[in-house]
């Protein structure tokens, strides 16, 4: 058979309705398979999810944490804070393990020299209220004025070595055959006759001041670059219950010296004379803030 045969042999196409385009086979499958999964959701609904316990709800909303910048700035804050008070409560527990570890006698002197300086400030306040109470009663103030600054001018000379004093106090004599106490020494025992509350001191015939030094010379020791030799003796103007146990504490001034094979020697008195003076120094730069 010829082509032109079969070209005639060949079914007609069916005709096309006018203003409709044929539907494409996947997607005529792709509408039969959508058909088919509704048909298998409507045979099998969804699972509804299970309510959330109260844990879970607050776990979700704490998780993740949502911070604002003022919040983290605040949080820094008080990071700061706490790890400063834990740095001061750690100082403070240190400081307190030291007093712990501190001998029996020891604290007992600490408590007493608190004790003692109590007393001291508390009799300094009340003078100086009396001070107020005559300057307000006083009928004339002036005459009283002058008074308290004459009385005030006393004091100062005390404690500046420019006038003479007398009291009760001690008498501390040291002996030193072995040449083995030094400027040091000498220093130690002052401190702890200043710490006892001692007002007025004279080694030898050297008057002790705020500013005295102690150095050791070729020969000896100096006191504010006056030579003393031993035996030491210290006139102390104070209240003899407080300087004598001062001295005589375990470990202190008198088993120290004991140690360098001198001998010390404490007598009480009620009448100690502190003559040495010393001559008023004019300052080189120092001026009143009144004037």
């Amino acid at each position: 058979m010829s082509d032109d045969d079969q070209s005639h042999e060949r079914e007609p196409e069916p005709e096309r309705e006018p203003g409709r385009e044929p539907e494409p086979e996947h997607a005529q499958g792709a509408d039969h398979a959508g058909g088919d999964d509704h048909a298998a959701g409507a045979e099998e609904p969804a699972a509804t999810p299970a309510p959330m316990t109260g844990r879970q709800r607050l776990v979700a909303g704490l998780w993740p944490p949502r911070l604002s910048r003022a919040q983290l700035i605040v949080a820094l804050l008080l990071f700061v804070l706490g790890l400063g008070l834990a740095i001061q409560v750690s100082s403070t527990s240190d400081s307190g393990g030291a007093l712990r570890g501190a001998r029996k006698e020891d604290l007992v002197r600490i408590l007493t020299e608190l004790d003692n300086r109590t007393q001291r400030l508390e009799d300094e306040k009340r003078g100086l209220e009396n001070q107020r109470s005559e300057l307000e009663t006083s009928s004339n103030q002036a005459a009283e004025a002058l008074k308290q600054t004459r009385q005030k001018a006393q004091e100062l000379g005390i404690l500046a070595g420019t006038v003479a004093a007398q009291g009760p106090g001690i008498t501390l004599t040291i002996t030193d055959p072995k040449g083995g106490v030094e400027a040091d020494s000498l220093l130690d025992t002052l401190q702890e006759l200043r710490a006892a509350g001692a007002e007025a001191i004279q080694i030898n015939n050297v008057r002790v001041v705020a500013d005295t030094y102690f150095t050791e010379g070729t020969d000896g020791v100096l006191i504010d670059g006056h030579k003393v030799s031993q035996p030491y003796e210290f006139k102390v103007i104070g209240n003899p219950q407080d300087l004598e146990p001062a001295l005589n504490i375990p470990g202190g001034v008198v088993q120290t010296l004991e140690k360098e094979q001198a001998t010390a020697n404490v007598v009480r008195s009620q009448k100690i004379v502190v003559s040495a003076l010393r001559v008023p120094k004019q300052p080189d730069y120092a001026r009143s803030s009144s004037q």
